[in-house]
């Protein structure tokens, strides 16, 4: 049997690990590693147009699977192109291995042809960033990057010089069993107690949701029904807590709707559950605040706590609810879904008056006709900006739909890599892009991406021919704007001619049809849907720093717009409040 080199060591320890795809761009200091994996059935090789394509397409596959993903571009500029998307997976705390591949190990720090310091430049987007000088290193390394990546939750990345890719592998190599999933995490007995004694010391009690709350709905709804707390959620725990909630007070923030914000300003004792909510204005600073979280660093760095408990939601809520006392009086309660109820009705009708009718088309009517035609399992990656807006409002969640975003980086041009990494997990899952003509152009190259692995994504292009949010962001701050203009093409005859179907909608009657049709197509399709660039509504009193950067806001609820079937679902809340 032929002895292994570095790059087949490399390869199969990924496998082992329970990668199965390697996103990137070939080059010469990748060769060893993608002829390995050439020789590797257990492992595929995805070609993509663009490394930051690899690296968001990663980041995705991570969060729907919640197991290891991988990367890799090659040496200097290769690398340095996943570095967006590895941020994105970073902050989303989805593990991925990245792979740097470096130049000649003879050659560092000689200046040579392409030569950068990927052990620098991934170090603030990583948990673990080393680099594999030579072939000793191995296993050993690449496992301690793998358990990085998975046990913290984020990012690795491994350089590699081609030239010790190519090297014979050690021959006695340490290799042991990988962890390959997190543990769960419960708090000490005295933060249990103590976290009980204010609950039940507490008489109007919130609770504010985020992404941390995955995989404990159950016990969310259970603890809120014994204590009658109204529940909240920021844009990541949307997906996770909204559905079946007969406590649902909507979303604070930026894009919030309903009554949050009054949930959360109006307790007695806020509990934040598995949320780093980033926009402090928007929390209380006069209320008694708990916080839980599996990850230690977020507590405490938005607002000031009163209790921080270290553990995941599920097992803290498992540890508490059984032993707080149960609340009778349903006042506050009934008061803040009666508040969410009344705030949805307002703000539906300007966008349920004639839509139908409306050219360009309001770009609300083209997400809530999607949130009815998409099945109830799809998964919706969503571009940052106005998109954020329409999928906060009009995508209902139940409990099987995912929706992928760049919501803690923000970068631009994040769902249609995200898309591929999310269809590559499952070519029978309904994979819908809701993408911005601003971040669709950015990496348009990679829709080609889409024809070539014949993946089944479907784009829906909200075409408003500008950068809508940066748009919103300058006329608050009272500057003209300047700069946000797109001239665009048919985006929908470029599909057509990359071998993808492709359909153009200028008319709201076009809509369903064209969507209907582009979900029945086998195989990638866009629908390019010209949208109206003045949809969204602003209040009369706005500040100028309400919207700068998604940074800051003074008001409780800063963009008006409709709210899909979210209306239906507080009506039918409203029928558990006692009538008079």
């Amino acid at each position: 049997m032929a002895k292994q080199n570095v790059a087949e060591q490399f390869v199969d320890i990924l496998a082992r690990a329970g990668v199965k795809r390697l996103y990137g761009v070939v080059g010469d200091s990748l060769n060893p590693v993608v002829d390995a994996i050439r020789r590797n059935s257990a492992i595929d090789w995805i070609h993509v147009r663009h490394e930051e394509t690899a690296a968001f397409a990663a980041g995705a596959e991570a969060q729907i699977t919640g197991s290891l993903a991988a990367c890799a571009g090659s040496c200097g500029p290769g690398n340095l192109h996943l570095i967006n998307g590895l941020y994105d997976a970073h902050r989303s705390m989805a593990p991925v291995l990245a792979l740097a591949s470096h130049i000649p190990s003879s050659e560092i720090g000689l200046g040579y042809f392409q030569e950068t310091h990927p052990e620098l430049l991934f170090q603030e987007c990583s948990h673990y960033n080393e680099m594999i000088s030579n072939p000793e290193q191995m296993p050993r390394l690449l496992q301690t990057a793998i358990q990085h990546a998975i046990g913290r939750g984020g990012v690795s990345v491994v350089s590699m010089p081609g030239d010790v890719a190519s090297k014979p592998a050690p021959e006695k190599s340490i290799e042991h069993a990988l962890v390959t999933a997190r543990p769960t995490v419960r708090p000490g007995d005295d933060e249990i107690d103590k976290l009980c004694r204010m609950v039940d010391e507490a008489r109007r009690v919130t609770l504010f949701c985020g992404s941390g709350t995955a995989g404990a709905h159950a016990e969310v709804m259970e603890f809120a029904e014994k204590i009658k707390s109204p529940v909240g959620h920021a844009l990541r725990g949307k997906e996770w807590i909204q559905y079946d909630n007969p406590y649902d007070v909507g979303m604070s923030g930026l894009l919030g709707y309903g009554a949050a914000y009054e949930a959360t300003n109006e307790c007695d004792l806020l509990v934040l559950l598995g949320t780093d909510f980033p926009y402090n204005a928007f929390l209380p600073d006069d209320v008694k605040i708990v916080q839980v979280d599996v990850r230690p660093e977020h507590l405490g760095r938005r607002s000031k706590l009163d209790l921080a408990v270290w553990g995941d939601v599920r097992e803290t809520l498992r540890c508490l609810t059984p032993r707080v006392k149960p609340k009778s009086d349903r006042k506050f309660l009934d008061r803040m879904l009666k508040k969410h109820a009344n705030a949805l009705e307002g703000v539906v009708k300007a966008y349920t008056r004639k839509v139908e009718k409306h050219v360009p088309i309001h770009p609300e009517f083209v997400a809530s006709v999607l949130d009815e035609m998409a099945d109830d399992d799809a998964v919706f990656t969503v571009d940052t900006g106005m998109n954020n807006v329409w999928a906060a409002r009009y995508l209902t969640p139940n409990g099987k739909r995912r929706v992928i975003g760049s919501f803690s980086h923000g970068s631009m041009a994040n769902a249609l890599p995200q898309a591929i990494g999310a269809q590559f997990t499952d070519l029978n899952r309904q994979v819908v892009a809701m993408s911005g003509d601003g971040g669709f152009s950015m990496l348009m190259g990679d829709f080609l991406t889409l024809v070539q692995h014949d993946l089944p994504v479907k784009v829906v292009l909200f075409n408003n021919s500008s950068l809508g949010m940066v748009e919103l962001e300058m006329l608050v701050a009272g500057l003209p704007s300047y700069g946000t203009t797109n001239n665009n093409p048919d985006f929908a005859a470029i599909a057509r001619a990359a071998g993808a179907y492709g359909v153009r909608v200028e008319k709201p009657k076009q809509l369903q049809s064209a969507l209907k049709d582009a979900f029945k197509h086998k195989g990638p399709a866009l629908v390019d849907v010209v949208t109206d660039p003045n949809a969204l509504s602003i209040p009369p009193k706005i500040s100028a720093d309400m919207v700068t950067g998604f940074a800051l806001s003074a008001s409780k609820i800063v963009l008006d717009g409709g709210v899909g079937r979210m209306l239906q679902m507080a009506r039918s809340n409203l029928r558990n409040v006692p009538r008079p």
